[in-house]
This record gives structure tokens, sequence and C-alpha cells, in this order.
């Protein structure tokens, strides 16, 4: 495992500016998630840490040592991909055991595999290791698509949204084994998704991404808790905040264009009458869909709540986050 530090990083492909003077440090051992839609720069800045892509400006270092100019195979880096990318002919021991046979790591046999062994236990698959790579479920793919990663023992995991194809349940459950993978391996990861569960769930860190540029940088419960901007409020939390006129409660504080109510910033049985338009019973909590002044707002109340739709209830907003009109935090 290594530190991973971008220095006043640009990539530009043509007229398009891709990152813009970014800065970033993957602190050694941390389990990173870069946020931000499609375009934002995430998989641009896992290209450029692997070495796929030559940053424009700045400079790129791995556990403290320089390697913007380096290849990817020199950099010790390993990257899964959305894609499996497995070797269909090949079993699946064949596949793990794929990236130690490369001439630059001159593996033993035994070594091979001994760590092939390892890593098939700790994904769970040592049952499928004499099984093509075409007879196992996408769960069990996306398994040996990171155990290729990991039995190479690589200084960082760079990871671009490798559970985005898999079903929910599938998802759920490789979260709960990357993190404990992690934990076990002690590993650095960078990870990339459009997906705030995983953030959550999975990262010591969570950095987001607007257009190009790192705009906060923090752990995900620091992100969530104070956001610098609508935007980067926006990138964590479900259901996903409020955003809402500043006097929609009331007279606001000067300078104040927005504010933002979390579904748990917005106190029940006590205000305003809103309109309960939708309820979702999810089990263990229930969504309410209000309407509020020609406002749609949602927040969350007891799983067995008797309100329904058409029904009214009395709200108030709770110490809510405060944007001026560019939709930068006032504090």
């Amino acid at each position: 495992m290594a530190e991973v530090a971008l220095r006043n990083i640009t990539k530009r492909f043509g007229a398009t500016v891709a990152l813009s003077d970014v800065s970033l440090t993957v602190p050694n051992g941390a389990f990173v998630v870069l946020l931000g839609p499609t375009g934002a720069g995430k998989t641009t800045t896992l290209r450029l840490v692997s070495g796929l892509d030559r940053p424009d400006a700045g400079e790129i270092s791995i556990g403290g040592q320089p390697v913007t100019q380096l290849t990817p195979a020199q950099r010790n880096v390993a990257m899964v991909f959305q894609q499996y990318s497995l070797y269909p002919h090949m079993t699946v021991r064949e596949n793990l055991a794929f990236p130690l046979k490369s001439p630059l790591l001159r593996t033993p046999a035994d070594e091979i595999a001994r760590r092939t062994g390892r890593v098939a236990e700790m994904l769970q698959i040592s049952h499928k290791l004499d099984n093509k790579a075409t007879a196992l479920s996408g769960g069990e793919m996306q398994r040996v698509s990171i155990g290729r990663a990991l039995v190479r023992d690589p200084q960082v995991f760079l990871m671009d949204e490798p559970l985005s194809s898999l079903d929910a349940k599938l998802r759920a459950d490789l979260r709960v084994e990357l993190k404990a993978i992690h934990q076990e391996a002690r590993a650095t990861f960078l990870y990339v998704t459009h997906d705030q569960i995983e953030a959550m769930t999975m990262a010591t860190h969570v950095g987001v991404l607007e257009k190009g540029r790192l705009v906060q940088f923090g752990t995900p419960r620091e992100v969530y808790e104070d956001p610098v901007s609508v935007y980067a409020a926006g990138r964590l939390g479900l259901p996903r905040i409020n955003i809402v006129p500043a006097d929609l409660f009331g007279p606001a504080p000067a300078g104040v264009a927005w504010i933002g109510l979390r579904p748990e910033q917005i106190r029940q049985g006590e205000g305003q009458e809103a309109d309960v338009v939708r309820v979702e019973r999810l089990g263990d909590q229930t969504r309410l869909h209000l309407q509020f002044r020609n406002h749609d707002l949602v927040t969350v109340t007891d799983a067995h709540t008797g309100l329904q739709p058409g029904q009214t209830l009395k709200i108030r907003p709770d110490n809510p986050f405060h944007f001026d009109a560019s939709g930068a935090r006032i504090h």
C-alpha cells in the first residue's frame, strides 16, 4: 500500500478540460471514493494515476516517488473496470494467475499457486477454480476480476464502477466483501462511482468532483454534515437533500438565497401545515413526500406512521444549511 498524491493536475482532451488544477492526496491505506456525475473527471483521474493517460500539467506520486513519466507496468497499480474483461477460454484459476505470469514479475509457480489460492478463498470462489469463466454468474465474474487485481499485491487498487452492472443484491453483497478485503489487505483503494450508497458504506474519504474540479474532500460524515455547496450536498444522502428558496418558511438571513434540508432536518408536529402527497413504506423507515407552498419536500418518519396521502402535518426547518445565490455554503 502507498499514499497517492496528485498536485495541480490538468488534463485536456482537445478543447475539453477533463481535470483543472486538481490536487488530491489519497492517504496510505485509505479507501477513497470519487463521486460525481458523468463528465466530472472521475475516470480520467483513475487513468492518470494508472498511467493509461498522461497529465498536461502537474505531478503524480505514489509512495512518495514521482510516477508521471512511468509506464503503467512500472507503477505497480492494479485496475478493476466495470466490465469483467476475463479470458473466456481460461478457468478461474488461470484467470487469477494470469497477471503473475508476466515476464516483468517472474513469479515462481509455487508462489502463483499460493497467491491464487489465498485470493480465491478471500473472495469465496475456491470451489469455482476449475470452472471456465463463461460458466460463472455475474457476481462470480466480478469477484474473479477483483481477484486478478488482488493477486498482484499492488501498491494501489484503482476501481472504476466495478459494481454498477450487477443487480441490487449482488451490489450490496460485494460492497460488504470489498470493505472486508480493504481491511484485511490494508491496501490503498481509489474507487470511482456515482452511487452514493457505495460511498457512504465503503469510503474512509470522499472526493467530490464537479466539471473537472475537486470541490470537497473529507470523510463521508464530514461531506454529509458540512457540505461546502449545494452541489456537494447533493452528492450524498438518500433521500436527496431538499433545496428550497431561503424565505420559504419565513424571513431569511441577509445574503442567503437557498436553504438545504436533509430529511432529518425537517421537524414534524410543529410549525406550518404541509400536505402529504405520497407515503413510501420501506420497512425500517417511511418516506413522506410533501407539498409545502408549491414546493416538493421529502422527509422520513416512523416506519409505522398512520399518515396517508391527502392528510396534513405541521413541519418546520431544524438548523438548515444556508447557501448564497451561486450555491456556495454560508456558515
